[in-house]
């Protein structure tokens, strides 16, 4: 239990003042689109050597996806948390992957999703995905608003890395 409470959890927290209902609300998106069938229309079906390049694609935007999620981890460190709102005893971390993209454990768990969707051609799971952009793009502008209010050098950091798609936004 103290670890929950270590992150900002608390009976008073579940007023939504730290986010909580963004962070259900990506954890719904998430274990949906995990759980969601596939739609992929009979025009966008393949057959091998193309499947093969199509999957080689998939792969090729989920490893880096997949060691984004853990560097971003690792970068961390005591600093993470599952909810928006930063720790009390939290320092901001603008170094590792933070010094690439504000937000790479949102950036990586988007391009996972994007390569599961393209690996099996799925508009349902593409869809999903653009959902999901949506609500971590939203949830990263709060998250920002917090940010700026507890560290007096996040504007500085803002101007210099981008938000969630290195060097583009």
């Amino acid at each position: 239990m103290k670890l929950i409470s270590d992150w900002g959890f608390s009976q008073e927290s579940w007023k939504g003042q730290r986010g909580e209902y963004l962070l259900l609300l990506q954890a719904v998106l998430m274990i949906g689109f995990v759980l969601m069938p596939v739609y992929r229309p009979a025009w966008l079906s393949v057959s091998p050597p193309w499947l093969y390049g199509v999957w080689a694609i998939a792969l090729l935007l989920f490893l880096p996806a997949a060691f984004g999620v853990i560097k971003a981890l690792l970068d961390l460190g005591q600093n993470l948390t599952p909810l928006p709102y930063p720790k009390q005893d939290g320092e901001l971390v603008q170094t590792g992957m933070y010094g690439i993209v504000r937000h790479p454990l949102y950036s990586s768990i988007l391009l996972a999703e994007l390569g599961y969707a393209i690996g099996q051609l799925s508009l349902s799971h593409l869809g999903a995905m653009l959902l999901l952009l949506l609500l971590l793009n939203y949830k990263a502008s709060r998250e920002e608003v917090w940010l700026s209010d507890r560290y007096p050098d996040y504007a500085v950091y803002q101007h210099r890395v981008k938000k969630l798609i290195p060097f583009i936004f």
